[in-house]
């Protein structure tokens, strides 16, 4: 791929960015499509995260910017208009340039977690569900997951209070799925899903006690490198069906494409 003059701009920004899979899967999605557009990391902390957007919506040829923890819900005061799924779930990770010069958002992460889990063949409909976290990845994932007709959510953060308002917001959205906190690991469940930074680091800890987990169980983590972390790793011995953070990335590169405006593989 060769960049141009008139080459358009696309950024991820995050802290860390060391194994975000974006880059590489947009980049190739450019290259086999002929777009003569470009992604690039931009590493930066909270500190710097508000003049580094700013500096990008300057730049005449940055269409779009991808968000990675941790400022998918500050991203939401840096755009001009938010979609419904990104007002739902309170953060977005993908804003585009309109062609009015005004910025618009919206949340993908749920909706690309949910398509992974279906690519697998993976039913939603009156599953119960044990997510570990309730960040903004597990924002995204608990309201995709209630729009796909699971029965229950059970929630565990390390802090408590923000794990009780993912609940009252997923239980006032979504009266008919039974949403709750619990201070220890809910392995009686069908899907577990690691929704935190652990396995990301090496010697990380493990975010639950695998040797816990029933074979019948479908264990997902959200970190994207390596492809089967230390918990999928363990769930795997255990005779689980995994799926990955790769997969769940795969699952929303096709819907951001769209809403940057790129055609559909299926129109190529």
């Amino acid at each position: 791929m060769t960049i141009t003059g008139i080459t358009r701009l696309y950024a991820i920004l995050g802290d860390p960015l060391a194994k975000a899979r974006t880059p590489e899967r947009f980049n190739a999605m450019f290259s086999q499509r002929y777009i003569d557009a470009v992604m690039v990391p931009a590493e930066v902390g909270v500190e710097g995260f508000a003049a580094v957007v700013a500096g990008f919506k300057r730049m005449q040829n940055c269409d779009g910017l991808i968000l990675t923890m941790p400022h998918k819900q500050a991203m939401c005061a840096c755009v001009d208009e938010l979609r419904d799924n990104g007002r739902l779930v309170g953060a977005i990770n993908a804003a585009r340039r309109l062609k009015d010069g005004r910025w618009e958002g919206d949340m993908f992460d749920g909706r690309g977690y949910v398509a992974a889990l279906r690519n697998r063949c993976i039913e939603l409909k009156g599953k119960r569900v044990y997510l570990i976290g309730a960040g903004g990845v597990a924002r995204a994932m608990a309201m995709a997951l209630a729009q796909g007709g699971i029965a229950s959510l059970t929630l565990r953060d390390i802090d408590a209070g923000r794990a009780k308002n993912l609940a009252a917001a997923v239980g006032a959205a979504f009266p008919n799925v039974r949403a709750e906190v619990v201070t220890a690991d809910q392995y009686d469940c069908d899907i577990l899903a690691n929704a935190t930074p652990l396995g990301m680091r090496e010697g990380d800890p493990l975010p639950c006690d695998p040797s816990r987990i029933a074979a019948a169980t479908v264990v997902t983590d959200v970190i994207p490198k390596p492809d089967i972390t230390p918990l999928l790793t363990a769930a795997q011995a255990r005779g689980c069906t995994v799926v990955t953070g790769r997969e769940m990335v795969e699952g929303q590169v096709e819907l951001i494409a769209e809403f940057f405006g790129f055609p559909s593989s299926k129109e190529i």
